[in-house]
């Protein structure tokens, strides 16, 4: 059985996680709150399978989302995979991998309406439709449904060493957890279709080149460096990162005219809010603001 840290104050109250091997969650206490804002840290843990994904590893982050839904001192959420284990003597040690695609085998036998309904209603849609904000830390392979995880993500930074791809193509089958439809959203539709047709990677230079990654470091400074980021957000007013993340969606479903409605509508709904009170008197004061809305 895995470990859930809670690395909270002892007045913050936290339901229990639910418990799961394939999944780990550690919460890190943000320094610039004072109220028991944390991130969590989640690492999909198989590293014997370059943590690919399985119904074990969908279901608990299934969990993994409603439990960080509902838990309000969780302000965001980063996904990672697990560092590969210590080679047994005499082998080779196994790549870094974030999550190096789906479990093939759990392909083998199945049936069209049975792969209807496990991609339907899928883990990847799950974390998609969080409302938190959600940083893909990617470190080694991020292939196939791997690349999915990490473009359901909000933000994507990765390792020097990562590379990318949706090799489906070589299977026979095309990216099934909406890699298409986020990849065109991403790269713009001829780039999209160059990934998804030839099935290549490209490293992590590139990706960042085409808009798939916001940042690229030494694989020394990765998790560093994802961590200011994720503590910066969650330093932020909860209520205004939904609405905003609610927002930048709207971009992709609703078309410029009326994602420019949306959005003239919930920045003036803002306005009712004591955080946007609290925000315009800090910035006025020179001082920092303690949100309502935490």
């Amino acid at each position: 059985m895995h470990r859930w840290t809670l690395e909270l104050p002892l007045f913050a109250i936290i339901m229990t996680p639910p418990q799961h091997d394939v999944l780990t969650i550690e919460t890190i206490p943000v320094e610039s709150c004072d109220d028991g804002t944390v991130v969590a840290l989640v690492t999909i843990n198989r590293p014997n399978k370059l943590n690919a994904l399985n119904v074990d590893v969908t279901t608990a982050m299934k969990e993994m989302v409603a439990w960080a839904e509902s838990e309000d001192l969780v302000r965001c959420i980063i996904i990672t995979g697990a560092q590969p284990l210590a080679p047994e003597e005499g082998k080779r040690a196994k790549p870094n991998a974030f999550v190096a695609g789906a479990d093939i085998t759990e392909f083998q036998g199945a049936g069209v309406e049975e792969i209807k309904i496990k991609f339907t209603n899928n883990a990847i849609e799950t974390l998609w439709n969080l409302s938190k904000p959600t940083i893909a830390m990617v470190d080694g392979f991020a292939l196939g449904g791997g690349l999915e995880v990490a473009c359901s993500c909000d933000i994507r930074i990765a390792s020097t060493r990562s590379k990318f791809g949706t090799p489906e193509i070589n299977l026979g089958l095309i990216p099934g957890y909406g890699g298409t439809q986020r990849l065109v959203a991403l790269l713009g539709y001829g780039k999209a279709m160059e990934m998804v047709y030839t099935g290549e990677m490209i490293d992590a230079v590139e990706a960042h080149r085409i808009g798939l990654l916001n940042h690229v470091v030494d694989a020394d400074d990765l998790k560093q460096r994802t961590l200011e980021m994720a503590c910066l957000i969650a330093s932020k007013s909860s209520h205004t990162l939904r609405v905003a993340k609610k927002v930048l969606r709207s971009a992709l479903d609703e078309g410029l005219t009326k994602g420019v409605a949306t959005e003239a509508r919930l920045f003036a709904e803002l306005f009712s809010t004591e955080d946007q009170e609290i925000g315009v008197k800090a910035f006025l004061n020179r001082d920092k603001a303690h949100w309502k809305h935490r």
